[in-house]
């Protein structure tokens, strides 16, 4: 397994957020049923989160620079949740983390336990580093005929041939894990006010996961 690579930043985006990095991992893994041992974990961590503790989530420091991020780029967190929130919050509702198969436990995995979000895509999909840009004139989210336009000035992540995902958004059409993945592009991102160890620790504790069923 390789080391993260920094992503690229778009220069007008570097000069409004000189902190703002983009992480990326790439692990060779299939997407399948969530093993026991993953289901125990997310089980445990579960156990964590009741009322008061995701009253408090919001003024730890990582869930608190994501808000304040999310301010900047014109989101509301009360609105829009930041992911850590969001997941706790599905968890109330369920009574615990849910399970939905290998990848998408692993990523759950990852951000509560470090609260710094992880998105996974097809690896094959991808063309190149990923980065953080602004979206130009008539661009599509992804590259399929299901691709849905893209309003202009958008942030989003991209490649080298377009946009992947809005940032903080579920991957576009066709490049997210399907069941003929067979290498998975790992993300995340990495706003001011997150140490950079949290942020490896989210990548690295998810291809753990990945990579022995947690």
């Amino acid at each position: 397994m390789s080391d993260p690579e920094a992503g690229w930043i778009a220069p007008e985006i570097r000069e409004e957020f000189p902190e703002l990095r983009l992480w990326s991992l790439r692990v060779e893994a299939r997407p399948a049923r969530a093993p026991a041992g993953l289901k125990q974990r997310l089980r445990s961590l579960s156990d964590r989160y009741h009322g008061a503790q995701a009253i408090q989530l919001r003024t730890d420091p990582i869930p608190h620079a994501y808000r304040v991020f999310y301010r900047h780029i014109g989101l509301d967190p009360d609105a829009d949740r930041i992911p850590i929130e969001a997941a706790v919050v599905e968890r109330l509702m369920h009574g615990a983390f849910r399970s939905y198969g290998l990848v998408d436990d692993a990523l759950v995995i990852a951000l509560v336990e470090t609260g710094v979000p992880v998105w996974a895509l097809d690896d094959d999909t991808v063309d190149g580093p990923l980065g953080v840009r602004l979206t130009g004139e008539r661009e599509d989210l992804g590259r399929g005929p299901e691709a849905p336009p893209l309003r202009d000035g958008r942030l989003v992540v991209a490649d080298a041939a377009g946009p992947l995902a809005e940032l903080f958004g579920a991957p576009a059409p066709g490049h997210g894990v399907r069941p003929e993945t067979t290498a998975i592009r790992l993300f995340t991102v990495q706003p001011s006010g997150v140490p950079a160890i949290h942020v490896e620790e989210a990548l690295w504790l998810c291809a753990e996961c990945l990579d022995t069923g947690g």
